[in-house]
């Protein structure tokens, strides 16, 4: 009986051994050799990994005094994501949420009962203060991660010159600049980082933070541009002024240091949200001020009068006889009415903005003096704009042996160009002569604590120093005396400008249209020693005839503007 005993004993020690060597073993096969496997199935209920832009430089304005201003940075908050096997009652679960939700019920209500489905994204940009309302709902299949994403304060300020981040033809998961300068210093500002984002709900339970692992040892950084934003925000508010009072198809504008290149504003509208984007078409998005080429009409006649100048083939005194018309090649050429002033000079000539005075000058000049001043001027060639996608001009007329695609290029018809290569053609005629890089960057920060300092050298002089100042004497006349019959003239400061008006080209039909208007405009100030140069355009205006008509007081308000921000002395 006691031999019995002692051995059931020993079998049930055997039995308890062998289930724990069992156990052992088992848990030595989970936690050791499936470690790893298991590990990332149990870390995966509150740990997601995202692609994120998460360290992606950032991009700055600059204010008048100096100081930084983010124009696109890094926001924290919260990922909301659905599992419709969990949720039960999709509705009253919608309900709950909509507060917190961009998205509409019916939406909502979708992505809740989508079938054979444990992961929706719903809302990827909830703000921190959502966590704790969303928490206390209690609400079963509905789950926050730790999310970052790139975010723009300024929303739609400048934002066809900032541009945004997304994912491209070249990665699906990470996010690269798409357009603007996110897009041109995309290689810049990326950082190449798995982001890991913690299930909040899970989080409470467990202190795990989020980890990144860094694979790109390339030098990286914050960009600080010279957008200054109070500038930039008065400029988009002049331009949205006009755009809707003139029902155009498009307005854009340049605020730009005529000496130096350096950019304060650059806009177009129609401009979009950079923060809400899903309405937006794909041609909003895009910058036409350096994508897009056009026929700007009488703008461009004051190149054409700084080259006679320089040339000396003719002075502001200068006389020529105006009939009205003139025909080269079998085409006549009219003034804009149509009318003959007889005698006049060339001062007079551009006051009134004639056709015929243009053609006396290419006559002057003959076709390959007129060429190469234009060529000079770089109205073909790209500026070097740090925005991507910048286009050439259209200028192969210029090499026409017919006198008459010379003359239409005199008056800015039969040529077209960017607004940004208009705007440092007309510079020169401010500056000196000399042409500049236009840009929007100024500075770099590197994330090793260097700096970089963006300071584009001088170009090639294109006309005297001379005639610089006599054509910017031409140019003051025309705003003193001629721009709607003088009464925008500044009392204490003298004004540079002119204006554009150009039919728009048939693409299709040949020529041009009869009742379609491209208006421009461009100004320096002070006329003699430019702080700033101002370009501007409207396509396709309604109910006007003429740019005076659409652009002279926009500009004159960004004039007085600029003047008083900047405190600019009086010059008279």
């Amino acid at each position: 009986m006691r031999r019995a005993t002692i051995f059931r004993i020993r079998l049930i020690i055997s039995i308890i051994v062998g289930i724990a060597l069992l156990l052992i073993g088992r848990m030595y096969y989970l936690q050791i050799v499936q470690g790893d496997y298991y590990a990332e199935k149990a870390e995966d209920q509150y740990i997601q990994t995202r692609q994120s832009a998460y360290s992606r430089g950032s991009i700055f304005f600059t204010t008048r005094d100096g100081s930084k201003l983010a124009a696109a940075s890094i926001r924290s908050g919260y990922l909301l994501v659905f599992d419709p096997t969990r949720i039960t009652d999709a509705d009253k679960t919608c309900s709950a949420l909509q507060p917190f939700l961009t998205i509409s019920p019916e939406r909502c209500q979708r992505q809740a009962t989508l079938p054979d489905r444990t992961y929706v994204e719903v809302e990827r940009t909830l703000p921190r203060e959502s966590f704790t309302p969303i928490q206390q709902l209690g609400l079963p299949g509905v789950t926050l991660f730790k999310n970052q994403w790139r975010f723009y304060p300024g929303d739609n300020l400048s934002a066809r010159a900032i541009g945004f981040v997304g994912f491209t033809d070249r990665s699906e998961i990470d996010l690269h600049g798409k357009y603007g300068l996110e897009r041109h210093y995309d290689r810049l500002l990326f950082r190449d980082q798995e982001i890991k984002t913690v299930n909040v709900f899970a989080e409470i339970f467990a202190d795990i933070g989020g980890l990144v692992y860094s694979k790109d040892d390339n030098k990286k950084g914050d960009i600080v541009t010279s957008i200054e934003p109070t500038v930039a925000r008065m400029l988009d508010n002049v331009l949205y002024r006009t755009h809707k009072q003139f029902e155009s198809r498009l307005t854009g504008a340049i605020i730009m240091d005529p000496n130096t290149g350096r950019i304060y504003a650059l806009s177009a509208v129609p401009s979009y949200d950079l923060n809400n984007r899903g309405t937006t078409s794909i041609e909003v998005f895009q910058n036409p001020l350096v994508e897009n080429v056009y026929e700007f009409g009488s703008t461009i006649k004051a190149l054409t009068i700084a080259a006679g100048l320089d040339a000396n083939v003719i002075t502001p005194d200068t006389t020529y006889y105006d009939s009205g018309s003139v025909t080269f090649d079998g085409f006549t050429i009219r003034n804009h009415d149509g009318r003959a002033r007889g005698t006049v000079t060339m001062q007079e000539a551009f006051n009134q903005s004639l056709n015929t005075g243009m053609s006396f000058i290419v006559d002057r000049l003959g076709r390959e003096r007129f060429r190469e001043y234009f060529f000079n001027f770089k109205i073909d060639s790209e500026t070097g704009i740090d925005l991507p996608n910048e286009v050439r001009g259209l200028a192969d007329n210029l090499n026409s042996p017919r006198q008459v695609e010379y003359v239409t290029a005199s008056f800015g018809q039969g040529i077209a160009l960017t607004p940004i290569a208009a705007t440092r053609a007309l510079a020169v005629l401010g500056n000196g002569g000399y042409l500049v890089t236009p840009h929007l960057v100024h500075q770099i920060n590197y994330e090793d604590g260097t700096m970089r300092e963006i300071r584009p050298p001088r170009g090639q002089q294109v006309i005297s120093t001379e005639a610089s100042e006599e054509i910017s004497r031409m140019l003051k006349n025309v705003v003193d005396d001629a721009l709607l019959q003088g009464t925008v003239a500044l009392p204490n400061h003298t004004v540079a400008a002119k204006t554009g008006t150009a039919q728009i080209a048939d693409v299709v039909g040949g020529g041009y249209y009869k009742d379609r208007y491209l208006h421009s405009f461009f100004g320096y100030f002070p006329a003699f020693e430019p702080r700033f140069i101002v370009f501007m355009y409207t396509v396709e205006p309604q109910g006007v005839r003429f740019a005076s008509e659409t652009l002279a007081h926009p500009f004159m308000e960004i004039t007085r503007f600029l003047i008083n921000y900047y405190d600019i002395p009086p010059d008279r």
